[in-house]
């Protein structure tokens, strides 16, 4: 493990090679933050966000937390969607899930996990809905990573039922919502092709929060 002190004198070395390549690095980062992504994913240390997207400070908006999950009682992520969406503008919102993911692998378990329980619950969902599918993989490991795919789709999902998102399609044409899992095992990025608009439509018939009507038209046919 990293030495406490060593953390600062590694920022020093940081800003060092900054200020080697551009001498006003900082001072463009501190004016201002124009990301065209925002990115939804876990806290697991093993995932650093930009350097997987191969992207620098400021392109980045980044929400973390345990398993990637946007529930809908959950103000932290809501508020993070909202600011990226109607302040930032951000044009992309990706959930990045990732293969061997503790939270869902937790959330697979038999057991009384604690105040865990409320939270991993989300992933239990996850599973009730896909049951047929999962309970039909023999293999675990294969099975627990299919979940874990399916748990970055379904939270991509949530993304679409928000007002802001809605809205803002609606007015602009962006954002688009993403789901990709990250393999620890390669680095490799895999894009779960999310059909976004083939989704919008379909939860709009429920989860319309635009005023536009969507509910209304469809139930007059």
């Amino acid at each position: 493990m990293t030495d406490y002190n060593q953390v600062f004198e590694n920022n020093r070395k940081w800003v060092a090679s900054k200020l080697a390549t551009d001498a006003d690095f900082f001072e463009k980062m501190a004016d201002s933050q124009t990301p065209a992504y925002l990115y939804i994913g876990c806290s697991d240390s093993r995932v650093p966000t930009n350097e997987i997207m191969g992207l620098g400070a400021g392109e980045v908006f980044v929400h973390r937390n345990i398993a990637n999950l946007v529930p809908n009682t959950d103000l932290n992520v809501m508020a993070v969607i909202n600011y990226a969406v109607v302040h930032l503008e951000v044009k992309h919102i990706v959930v990045c899930g990732h293969y061997n993911c503790g939270g869902v692998k937790a959330a697979m378990q038999p057991k009384d996990l604690g105040i865990l329980n409320p939270w991993l619950r989300n992933i239990r969902d996850v599973y009730r809905l896909h049951m047929d599918e999962l309970n039909a993989i023999t293999d675990e490991h294969d099975r627990y990573n299919r979940l874990v795919e399916l748990n970055t789709q379904e939270q991509a999902i949530n993304v679409i039922k928000t007002a802001a998102v809605q809205k803002s399609y609606l007015a602009k044409g962006y954002p688009i919502v993403h789901g990709w899992v990250y393999d620890l095992k390669n680095g490799l990025l895999k894009d779960l092709k999310i059909d976004f608009e083939g989704v919008l439509h379909e939860i709009q018939k429920i989860y319309d929060l635009t005023g536009a009507g969507m509910m209304q038209k469809d139930n007059n046919q």
